[in-house]
């Protein structure tokens, strides 16, 4: 039987039974609220430098099943779990998690109280952890718990360069607009939802110019999600910078904080983020509450959009911070939240419907 250590920068330290490969991995400890989705979130490319962990007690029940795929592979760098099931059952499973989480390389470790350790982490915030799994002699604690400490933290890294793609990349020939996507990370149910309203989409790397981009001629530019703290991608935020007011932006998740930073506006570092499928965000204008999928660490600061020309369309009643921004006078739109929902609720398929509405009548112009 393998069995795992859990250590986490204060120095606390959690033993329990080892699972997926048998290794050590780090990163930044956080929590998701979901009871499904644990497929999604794995390959996720969000959570690339991040240990994941789930509140939900039991996890694997349904197998895995490569239609749900994220990306072309696990991105969080562990994962923390109660119980994992053994006996998977559902008509549409694959592999096991445990085996999923072996071919992947990623180590994982169960029989932790999670729900104490969440509440642990709302308290004090996230923090750097480190996940050893092994089969033999128990490694040093003293060691593993000094290792945890000095490893960098979530803003001293360029994490997306990990997940970008690497060159121009085509992915579907649509009738519809042609929508070139600046990729920090984006995730494949976002490019589905692309194709289904017949766009022509193209990846293009984060560092990407906005000469390039603008030689292409697209109709819209998107920024999507990806992991790590938006102030570090300073090329990518200068390149938005120089495309507003040249081409329609959108932005969800990470390119909603990029655009409010290329517009002026500052973020800052959530206390314990929000990850989860069941995040309430109110339509200022409207008055409606949609349910979303969320998954982000960092978050806009309210105060400082005033003098950017952009407006707060949407709001989290949680905890108020920004969850929807548009320009007064130029063609910007950008969510927080993950409208493709992958996983999570549909109540926002329609940014994506409001998207191609925008994008067409600026072509019609």
């Amino acid at each position: 039987m393998k069995k795992a250590i859990l250590v986490l920068q204060d120095g606390t330290t959690i033993s329990g039974k080892g699972f997926g490969a048998v290794g050590e991995t780090y990163g930044e400890l956080v929590f998701n609220t979901a009871m499904t989705g644990y497929v999604e979130s794995l390959t996720d490319p969000s959570y690339a430098g991040q240990i994941l962990m789930s509140t939900y007690p039991l996890v694997g029940n349904y197998g895995v099943c490569s239609e749900d795929y994220e990306s072309d592979s696990i991105k969080a760098n562990g994962f923390v779990v109660k119980e994992i099931c053994k006996t998977p059952s559902n008509w549409r499973s694959q592999m096991e998690l445990d085996t999923f989480m072996k071919i992947n390389g990623i180590p994982g470790i169960e029989g932790v109280d999670t729900r104490k350790l969440t509440k642990k982490i709302r308290e004090q915030g996230t923090m750097k952890s480190r996940i050893v799994v092994f089969e033999d002699e128990c490694p040093e604690i003293p060691a593993l718990i000094q290792k945890t400490i000095s490893q960098p933290g979530i803003s001293e890294c360029n994490i997306v360069d990990r997940v970008s793609t690497k060159k121009y990349k085509q992915l579907s020939g649509g009738c519809g607009p042609d929508i070139i996507v600046i990729d920090c990370g984006i995730k494949n149910s976002i490019i589905e939802q692309l194709r289904q309203r017949n766009a022509d989409v193209t990846l293009v790397p984060y560092d990407s110019t906005s000469n390039d981009i603008l030689n292409a001629g697209p109709d819209a530019v998107l920024i999507s999600n990806g992991p790590g703290d938006p102030s570090v991608l300073e090329h990518t935020i200068a390149t938005v910078k120089e495309l507003a007011g040249k081409v329609p932006l959108f932005g969800i998740c990470l390119g909603h904080q990029i655009i409010s930073l290329a517009m002026g506006a500052k973020t800052y570092k959530l206390k314990f983020g929000h990850r989860g499928a069941n995040h309430p965000v109110i339509d200022c204008k409207t008055g409606r509450v949609f349910i979303t999928s969320q998954n982000h660490g960092f978050a806009v600061d309210r105060a400082s959009l005033e003098g950017t020309g952009l407006e707060i369309t949407m709001l989290n009643p949680n905890d108020w911070t920004v969850e929807g921004i548009m320009h007064k006078d130029l063609n910007i739109h950008s969510v927080q939240f993950h409208p493709e929902a992958g996983p999570g609720p549909h109540d926002t398929h329609d940014f994506f419907d409001n998207m191609m509405t925008i994008i067409n009548r600026s072509v019609s112009r």
